[in-house]
């Protein structure tokens, strides 16, 4: 009775020690990207995709394009996958990336009721928030230093809103990502500025439509960088490049391509090789 013991107790451990050196064994890459990518459903497709095609996993963690950033300066993940041209450009010039390439893009649109109360409707994304803060009618901004935040701004600038002036009980900061920010807009009836991926795999649209899209300013380009290893020796370097240069191979750009939400492609791939 106790040899037997002795035996379960011995396979146990070797149980116990296989499925840790299983552990340590499995090959990951952490990624830190954009809401963007993981609410619109597009990591949960390429994922598989690529997991098949290396053998390496991804964790991804999905932040606001700056919080994202943030954590890749802190050595938290191997790759930033973002949308803010300027401030990748920034997070390299200060050492914390090896080099910037581009992915794929989409394009940023408002959001806001049908029935349209400021007379934003149309193709000029200035006139439109100009109209917005002269009727003060609601609007909801993500508030999070995100990619999509830091172009909102952008936009209010360019066409000569001073927030800090301007800001009232129409302007929501809710300090949140995407999908929480439409769903607050949606409650609200507000006008919001969203990513087109976002809002084609957002179910809770309410009484929302898009107001204004089709403008040149409305570009968003998306790019992914290796974090650097000269400031973090930990960083999965190898595996790393690995996923950057299968997502900007033919492999890779396809899948972007091929993801679709009833029928209308959300990314579009211009990795330059």
């Amino acid at each position: 009775m106790i040899t037997r013991r002795l035996f379960c107790s011995a396979l146990a451990s070797l149980g116990l020690l296989a499925a840790t050196a299983s552990q340590a064994q499995e090959r990951f890459v952490t990624v830190s990207s954009t809401t963007s990518t993981e609410q619109s459903g597009l990591f949960s497709h390429l994922l598989p995709i690529f997991e098949k095609a290396s053998g390496i996993k991804l964790r991804v963690v999905a932040l606001g394009t700056g919080q994202a950033l943030d954590m890749a300066r802190r050595g938290d993940a191997d790759v930033v996958f973002v949308h803010d041209k300027a401030a990748e450009e920034k997070f390299i010039a200060e050492g914390y990336g090896v080099k910037r390439q581009e992915v794929m893009y989409n394009d940023f649109i408002v959001i806001g009721p049908k029935a349209d109360p400021a007379k934003a409707l149309g193709r000029d994304i200035l006139e439109g928030l100009r109209r917005i803060e002269a009727t003060k009618a609601p609007f909801v901004s993500r508030g999070d230093k995100s990619g999509t935040h830091a172009a909102e701004l952008r936009y209010w600038k360019a066409a000569g809103v001073d927030l800090d002036k301007a800001k009232g009980p129409w302007y929501r900061d809710t300090g949140s990502g995407m999908g929480p920010a439409l769903n607050t807009a949606a409650s609200m009836n507000a006008y919001i500025l969203a990513d087109r991926g976002t809002w084609l795999s957002f179910k809770n649209r309410g009484d929302l439509g898009i107001i204004v899209e089709g403008d040149t300013k409305l570009f968003n380009q998306y790019g992914v960088i290796l974090v650097n290893p000269a400031k973090h020796p930990h960083v999965k370097q190898a595996d790393g490049q690995k996923f950057i240069d299968w997502v900007v191979s033919d492999a890779g750009q396809k899948a972007i391509a091929d993801y679709k939400i009833g029928g209308e492609q959300l990314f579009f791939p211009n990795a330059k090789r």
